[in-house]
Order: C-alpha cells, then sequence, then structure tokens
C-alpha cells in the first residue's frame, strides 16, 4: 500500500476562535491561482485552515500527481469554499488542492524546507519515501514549477507546450464563500465533509472533541510535540510540559519506525506512526490512562473541554507513566517484549492486543493490585510460551469477535490465562483457550491454498521472528522474554548486602521488575 503525501505544513491551521465575526467576503475575488503562492503574493500567505481541520494527508502520491495534471491540462476541477474572517481567509473546503499548489512551487512534498520547519526536523521515513515517490512522479509526468517558469521566455516552445505554459500561468480554482460568522463557517465545515469525501469516524472524533484532553494528547504524541500546535493557547510553561511528554511517549510508542520485512526484534510498541490507525490507537491509549478505578471515562465525550492545558499535562504524566510500566528501565517495568505482547503471527502489529493488554495493567496499576504484578511475574515464562506457540490461534480468535469488543475480551482473555497459570494449569489446549475468549466449538486455523514461488514479506517476516525469539534471552529470575533493546536490568546473583561481587560471573540480566521488585 502507497503511503500517504503529508502536505500539512503548506497551510498553515489558526484558531477560529480567534475572530468570532465575519468579515464580508470580497465578492470580486473568484478564483486562486500558482501565482498566489509565488515569493511576494498576497494571498497564499493569508490561508489559514481551521484549527480542527484534519491533517492535509489523505492522498496518495499518484493523487497529488492527478490533480497538477488536471491543473496543468486546463481539466475541470471543483471549487475551493473560502470563509472571510476579519484577520484571514480560512479554508473550508479544498485545503488538499490548495496544498499540492503550493507544493509544487515550494517543490515540498513533505521533506522540503517548510516541512522541515514545520514538524521540528523530525520526519519519519515514511513521510520521506512518500514525498520522494511524489517528486518522482511529477518531474516525470509534469515537470517541477522551476521547469515551467523558464520556459515562460523560452521562444521555441512547441505549440504543446506553449498552451500548458499559458494555461498555468492564466487559470485559477474557482471560489465559492460562505458567508456568516463562525459559528457558520464550522456548521459548514462539518456539512461539506461529511459529504463527497467524509471524515472518517476518528477524524469527527477527534474535530469534534478538540477541546478534550484526550484529543490534545493524541495529536500532541503522534507528531512527538511538533507539527502545529493545538495547544498553543496555553501558558508557555503547560505548552513546554506537554511537548516534553508527548515526545516521550512517542518515542516510547513508536520507535524504531518499522521496516518490512522484520528483520529486527526492536519493534515499536504501538506499531507504524505513519498509518491513520495510530491515531486511534493514542485515543484508546489516552482514555485507558486517564480511567479510575470505577472505569471512567468510557468515551472522549465524557470529559470535560480542557481550558488551560493543566488537564491535558496530568494526562500525558499518566500515559508515561503506564508506558513506563509496559517498558524502560524505570524499577516497577515489565519490559514486555512487543514481538511477544503486541505482534500478530506475520509480524503486523495487532491493536486488539496491545490495547487489551494496556487496559488490563492499567486497570491493575489504578486499584494497586501488586498481587496481580507478582502472579503475572511466577507465570511469565509459561504465559509467553503459550502466546507465542498459539499466537496464530490468538489472531484467528481476535478476528472471530466483533470490532467493537476485541481490546475488551482480550484483556479479560488475558487475565484468565494468567489466573489459570497460577491455578497450576500449565498446558492449556486450543479449545480451552478458545473458551477463555467466550467462543465455542474448535477453530480451525485456515491455511492459503496458494502456492506463490516467492517469499512475502509477511512469510519473511514470520519465519524471522519465530528463529530469533527462539535464540533470544530471557529473564533469570522469571524466563520470559528480555527486550534487550529497551528495557534491561542488571541483577547481582548474590546480593550486594550479602557481600555479592561486582563480577561478571555475579551479574545476571533480568526484567527491571523482576530485579527491584520481586527479588527484593
Amino acid at each position: 500500500m502507497a503511503h500517504l503525501v503529508n502536505l500539512d505544513a503548506m497551510i498553515s491551521r489558526e484558531d477560529f476562535a480567534v475572530d468570532l465575526g465575519g468579515g464580508p467576503a470580497h465578492e470580486n475575488l473568484s478564483t486562486i491561482s500558482v501565482r498566489d503562492f509565488t515569493p511576494g503574493a498576497l494571498l497564499g500567505p493569508s490561508l489559514r485552515k481551521p484549527d480542527f481541520q484534519r491533517e492535509t494527508n489523505h492522498w496518495t502520491p499518484d493523487q497529488v500527481v492527478s490533480l497538477l495534471e488536471c491543473f496543468v491540462n486546463g481539466d475541470l476541477i471543483p471549487s475551493v469554499i473560502l470563509w472571510q474572517s476579519p484577520t484571514y481567509l480560512f479554508v473550508i473546503d479544498g485545503g488538499h488542492r490548495l496544498s499540492v499548489l503550493r507544493a509544487w512551487i515550494e517543490d515540498d512534498y513533505g521533506d522540503g524546507h517548510h516541512s522541515q520547519k514545520f514538524f521540528g526536523y523530525q520526519i519519519s521515513k515514511a513521510q520521506k519515501d512518500a514525498a520522494k515517490t511524489t517528486r518522482e512522479l511529477v518531474y516525470q509526468r509534469i515537470g517541477n514549477w522551476k521547469q515551467f517558469e523558464a520556459k515562460i521566455n523560452d521562444k521555441n516552445l512547441s505549440v504543446a507546450d506553449r498552451t500548458k505554459v499559458t494555461t498555468v500561468i492564466s487559470r485559477g480554482l474557482p471560489i465559492q464563500w460562505v458567508k456568516g460568522d463562525a459559528d457558520k463557517a464550522e456548521a459548514s465545515f462539518f456539512k461539506i465533509n461529511t459529504k463527497g469525501t467524509p471524515l472518517d469516524e476518528v477524524e469527527e472524533l477527534l474535530l469534534r472533541n478538540r477541546d478534550k484532553s484526550v484529543s490534545i494528547a493524541s495529536r500532541a504524541i503522534i507528531r512527538a510535540g511538533q507539527g502545529h500546535k493545538y495547544w498553543s493557547s496555553f501558558s508557555p510553561e503547560v505548552a513546554a510540559k506537554i511537548e516534553e511528554h508527548a515526545q516521550d511517549l512517542h518515542a516510547c510508542l513508536f520507535d524504531p519506525e518499522v521496516q518490512k520485512p522484520i528483520k529486527t526484534l526492536d519493534l515499536p510498541l504501538g506499531g507504524p506512526k505513519s498509518v491513520r490507525t495510530a491515531l486511534e490507537t493514542l485515543i484508546e491509549f489516552n482514555l485507558i490512562a486517564a480511567r479510575d478505578q470505577k472505569g471512567d471515562p468510557k468515551k472522549i465525550e465524557d470529559i470535560a473541554d480542557d481550558t488551560s492545558g493543566e488537564n491535558t499535562v496530568q494526562l500525558l504524566h499518566k500515559g508515561v507513566k503506564l508506558a513506563n510500566r509496559l517498558t524502560g528501565n524505570d524499577k516497577g517495568s515489565l519490559g514486555l517484549h512487543p514481538a511477544v505482547y503486541f505482534y500478530g503471527p506475520t509480524g503486523r502489529h495487532s491493536g486488539p492486543m496491545f490495547m487489551g493488554t494496556i487496559a488490563l495493567i492499567a486497570r491493575k496499576m489504578v486499584n494497586n493490585d501488586s498481587g496481580f504484578f507478582k502472579n503475572f511475574t511466577a507465570v511469565r515464562g509459561q504465559l509467553e510460551k503459550h502466546l507465542i506457540e498459539q499466537k496464530d490461534l490468538v489472531a484467528t480468535i481476535i478476528q472471530k469477535l466483533s470490532s467493537k469488543v476485541r481490546i475488551s475480551v482480550y484483556s479479560h482473555f488475558l487475565e484468565q490465562l494468567i489466573q489459570k497459570l497460577v491455578n497450576g494449569e500449565t498446558q492449556l489446549s486450543p479449545e480451552e483457550l478458545v473458551k477463555l475468549a467466550g467462543l465455542e466449538g474448535r477453530i480451525i486455523l485456515g491455511e492459503t491454498t496458494s502456492k506463490p514461488t516467492n517469499f512475502s514479506d509477511d512469510t519473511k517476516s514470520k519465519v524471522f521472528i519465530k528463529a530469533a525469539l527462539a535464540s533470544s534471552q530471557r529473564c533469570n529470575i522469571c524466563n520470559g522474554y528480555l527486550n534487550i533493546e529497551k528495557s534491561i536490568s542488571y541483577d547481582h546473583i548474590e546480593p550486594k548486602r550479602s557481600g555479592g561481587s561486582g563480577h561478571p560471573d555475579n551479574c545476571q540480566l533480568t526484567h527491571p521488575y523482576c530485579n527491584q521488585s520481586i527479588k527484593n
């Protein structure tokens, strides 16, 4: 699947609430052209996206180039819709179209000067790859903007090329204007963006709840505190804390980037960060981190708007605390190995496994259930043996469940499996595992009937993970797998208090929790 092109830096965002009124639309301004994005132009710099507008990252490289081809060839392009406040011209619809025009002028398809600055010089490999692909397609099928500029004064152009140049410098995209105040403009935005190319459920959820801590935190983490600062209205001190926590959580959940096929067990806990499902993951992660002993809040709508940013800081602090329990070198870190707990049999990240595990851990943390973590450690080796050997079955069980209950059912499944092992039932059959998930009958694991001659990325990843785990280092206390890259502790076999030395022969590798909490 092609990566999507991130053009979010091409048009800045601004808060609608800055200007509650609406200025009179300039009826004589009927089009917007590439000239409005060239150096010295006045209209381009006055354009803004509403602060609640989704990121401009929903087009593939081919869609970007197709829009430019339509523009250059004089083909029909739908109108853009603008609303004029007293200070800015807001793009209600057409953000992608206008961003593509500016990207062409700037030769910036998500990796250029403006994008680098916008994203704090922290651009993912996937974003760079999409930009490179787009740029190559533009050069092949259209030519870059500088080439078009050079052709303006070229007296030896063919008729076809002269026609294209004339089209580019003379045409503009038609403009329609929304009249009324900010409320009317916002209502128009949602009406327009639930038709045609509609907002998906996650986008609409974020936009309608943009002032709530979960939404602000999720948007901050996905971009490591860079990009548009949805928290810019908060005090500098609060904003700085949000960015600091967001950077920490981004690194914890999404670094390093996933490469296919998988050739390392150093995998990100939260899966790929370049896909839109990452935002869905973060929304759920932050909701889980926010929940109290009663399990509230259940959904974003249950949370009050955060007007100062303090609630967002508090939520991010809880998220960091939860993440540190999963991984890292804090003394309470379980050091969960992502390949064991969060990835399916073919090396694809599993949202239900990730969120279900987090939901269980978070619930035990908020209830101060130290007994659970001791029991977990006592049977960890056996638990991970089941999760690895039955990974295909677990993945199939998850697929059999309704998407709305996968997280909660998997969380319950994992808790019940741990309890069974604690009770001495060390060899659970596939049928027993199916029952733990609330399903009946025997599940048949499907095998593809096709016999390809080449190895797919999934096949390569599956074989690598199996081989790599077979030779992986384990904790000398609980016999669980060690995440060497992220979470490891060096333990005195004979404790220092008993005279144990710092000699290599007296050192063993363990999970931080096993060393600091279980052994002591």
